[in-house]
């Protein structure tokens, strides 16, 4: 059999380019509408990849053109502080998603806080209302590594109706909503999770058509686990610690032996999460133009 090597989903490019799509239309919008797309990004505590991730986020909807109304409380806030923060949010014109950056610290109830975002501008798409807009295929915000994924399969015109899909997690951030986009797209889904027998998980992951794995596990997604020509979307993330105190990003798939097989393969860095900042911006701005739009219309 003549060996091959999988074509990159190349998530960091595709993101630049809809982030410039971006740039070259917000300046039309603002000159509509009288003012700039609106994000108010809240974090809690030090984790330090939360900072970093925040810090992307920020500095990508500056470059963009969209207004950032971050926040960074200190570790020990109280719940009903960040309830009353929301809710002023909620309230704001100016404001048009609000994002609250997870993990939360223990004390704090990230389900009562994510429920207090109003559903529209819930532009990460977690709420409740949302979930459920998705799950009977209405309009709504579409959570955003998930819509991150069904872009990137978009872009290189991957056909899902009809093909086999394993989706190996079953978080409500990734594994669920992505279940659910799957099915959306007329593809066959299976999930598999901390549950699934070995043997079980095997047989599924060599039969599928696309492969979506989620569980933060380096290296799980051997060669052997998986179909001939499938696409294999690489959604994990893991810090590995290297001699002289130096780490590295890794992703769930073993990436150099899986690339002789798949037809298509993300890379970790570079795949999934720069799709993630950008569909939060395109939700972001989608958002604004219909709360201008409105308000257009009202006044």
């Amino acid at each position: 059999m003549t060996s091959q090597t999988a074509q990159r989903l190349d998530g960091k490019a595709l993101a630049q380019k809809l982030n410039s799509e971006l740039k070259e239309r917000i300046p039309s919008l603002q000159a509509q509408f009288g003012r700039p797309p609106g994000l108010a990004v809240l974090m809690v505590g030090e984790d330090p990849a939360s900072a970093i991730y925040v810090r992307k986020k920020e500095r990508i909807c500056s470059e963009t053109g969209i207004t950032t109304f971050g926040r960074h409380f200190p570790t020990d806030t109280p719940q009903q502080e960040l309830e009353r923060f929301i809710d002023e949010l909620n309230q704001d014109e100016r404001v048009d998603g609000i994002l609250l950056q997870l993990p939360l610290p223990d004390h704090l109830d990230a389900s009562t806080l994510l429920y207090r975002i109003d559903p529209d501008k819930d532009v990460d798409g977690l709420h409740p209302a949302n979930f459920g807009r998705l799950v009977r295929s209405e309009m709504g915000w579409r959570s955003c590594t998930p819509a991150g994924v069904m872009r990137l399969l978009q872009e290189y015109q991957i056909d899902l109706p009809g093909k086999r899909a394993v989706v190996l997690g079953r978080s409500i951030l990734v594994g669920k909503p992505m279940s659910l986009m799957l099915l959306e797209a007329n593809a066959t889904v299976s999930m598999a999770h901390s549950y699934t027998s070995a043997e079980d998980l095997q047989s599924l992951t060599r039969n599928a058509d696309i492969l979506v794995t989620a569980v933060g596990q380096p290296g799980a997604i051997t060669k052997e686990m998986v179909k001939p020509g499938a696409v294999v979307v690489d959604v994990g993330i893991s810090r590995l610690n290297q001699a002289g105190g130096k780490s590295r990003i890794v992703g769930d798939v073993d990436f150099e032996a899986v690339a002789e097989i798949a037809q298509f393969l993300t890379p970790v860095p570079g795949g999934v999460g720069p799709m993630t900042v950008a569909m939060l911006l395109q939700n972001t701005v989608s958002s604004y133009s219909q709360r201008a739009s409105q308000k257009s219309l009202v006044g």
